[in-house]
């Protein structure tokens, strides 16, 4: 069986919807022109236009680059905590290097520790 090589092409590599309700979230997986990988996240929600008579969709997007997945991984997880918990967790405070996974300098929790 041959093995798909997903940088010889510009189209989607990947994508998952996920139906929450009235809103469809499509997690798509990208390639640039320098073949390096990227996500978008697109929310699309259904509603009725008055004006127009008819149903459309409202659609809003975000990009992510790979030097930014563990950062906003970390933000998105920071937020579900926070609602989970109800308690802020800490800052985290990374360097300006393109590493993955190794790029966060541990935070001063203030009580003798890091994290």
């Amino acid at each position: 069986m041959e093995e798909f090589d997903y940088l010889d092409t510009r189209e989607d590599v990947f994508s998952r919807a996920v139906k929450a309700g009235k809103r469809t979230y499509f997690f798509d997986v990208k390639s640039t022109r320098d073949k390096e990988l990227y996500i978008t996240v697109t929310e699309s929600k259904k509603r009725f236009d008055n004006a127009l008579g008819k149903f459309v969709y409202d659609k809003h997007k975000i990009f992510l680059y790979q030097e930014d997945f563990e950062k906003f991984l970390h933000g998105l997880q920071d937020a579900y905590s926070f609602i989970d918990t109800g308690k802020e967790p800490p800052e985290r405070v990374y360097k300006e290097v393109k590493r993955l996974l190794t790029d966060v300098d541990p935070v001063n929790t203030g009580d003798g520790t890091t994290e």
